[in-house]
């Protein structure tokens, strides 16, 4: 998963090109002499894709391996640039937050735009690094994969304490804490559930 490119643009709504406020890319992955293409076409593309995206509307655009996501509030414009494995979820997520950032940071300054700002925004570049992890974007995306590593250990566990020989029923027998009736209803749910088993 790679986020190679993020963008925040202003609309506009005559049918302008949109003007480029802030933009950040980790281009480092394609071959030298191929990079500033890139960037050129990153620079394209991301005015085409903008152009076309309604206000209020979230879009997603596929070009080979790569998807542009578009998020469009008002007129600002944020626009990310991933890999097709890149979690859709965590995508609009992070437009979602580049957007509530660059108004925290400036304002309703961006309607007057009129040219290309060349100023770079530091806090783009350090989320362009940060979310290539998408648990980072997205928080429900975190948690599912912390539960399904939890249910990975749990697995392990219970496999790696029958992998040493000793079986359960054993355990069960040896036990001190369980009662006369718990061992007893342990040992005719085995019985019980054994002659069900579908082979």
């Amino acid at each position: 998963m790679k986020i190679t490119a993020l963008m925040v643009l202003k609309c506009n709504p005559e049918g302008s090109d949109p003007v480029i406020l802030a933009n950040a890319s980790d281009v480092n992955h394609f071959g030298y002499f191929q990079r500033s293409s890139v960037k050129e076409f990153i620079v394209f593309v991301g005015r085409t894709v903008a152009k076309r995206n309604p206000p209020g509307q979230r879009q997603s655009v596929q070009h080979e391996e790569y998807k542009v996501h578009s998020y469009n509030r008002n007129g600002l414009c944020a626009l990310g640039f991933m890999d097709d494995h890149y979690p859709v979820r965590s995508a609009f997520s992070l437009l979602n937050q580049v957007l509530d950032e660059y108004l925290k940071n400036f304002g309703e300054s961006w309607k007057t735009a009129q040219c290309d700002n060349a100023q770079p925004w530091p806090y783009l570049n350090e989320a362009l690094a940060k979310f290539q992890d998408p648990a980072e974007a997205d928080k429900l995306f975190k948690i599912q994969r912390e539960l399904d590593e939890t249910k990975i250990i749990l697995h392990k566990t219970i496999d790696s304490v029958l992998e040493r020989g000793e079986k359960l029923d054993s355990l069960v027998e040896k036990s001190s804490d369980l009662s006369a009736a718990s061992q007893m209803f342990y040992k005719q749910a085995k019985k019980t559930n054994s002659c069900c088993t579908i082979l």
